[in-house]
Parts: C-alpha cells; structure tokens; sequence
C-alpha cells in the first residue's frame, strides 16, 4: 500500500513538472487516500498485535 502510494506521488510530482494539472492533482489525492489507509492498517496491526502478545 506504501509503494503504491509512493509511486501516485511520483507521478504528481512528474505531472506538476510538466505542466499537467488535473493529471498531478488527481494523482496526489490519490497518493494521500492511499497514504492515509495506509496509517490506519499499520495503527490497527500495531494493536492487534500488541493485544495478543499479553
């Protein structure tokens, strides 16, 4: 999930370069959604892990 958002924002950053501004937009929004889910999976294994450890 990481990785795809890296790749998303890469492309943003292409996109803005050239001039694309509905193209880097799209795909910076993209990249954050996906960074965001990203976060709540990593924070939900953290306590399910945690949890089970005990």
């Amino acid at each position: 999930m990481l990785y795809w958002s890296l790749i998303f924002l890469v492309v943003a950053i292409v996109a803005g370069v050239l001039g694309f501004g509905g193209i880097a937009s799209a795909a910076s929004g993209i990249a954050k959604v996906l960074f965001v889910i990203f976060l709540v999976l990593f924070v939900i294994s953290l306590v399910a892990g945690r949890g089970f450890a005990a």
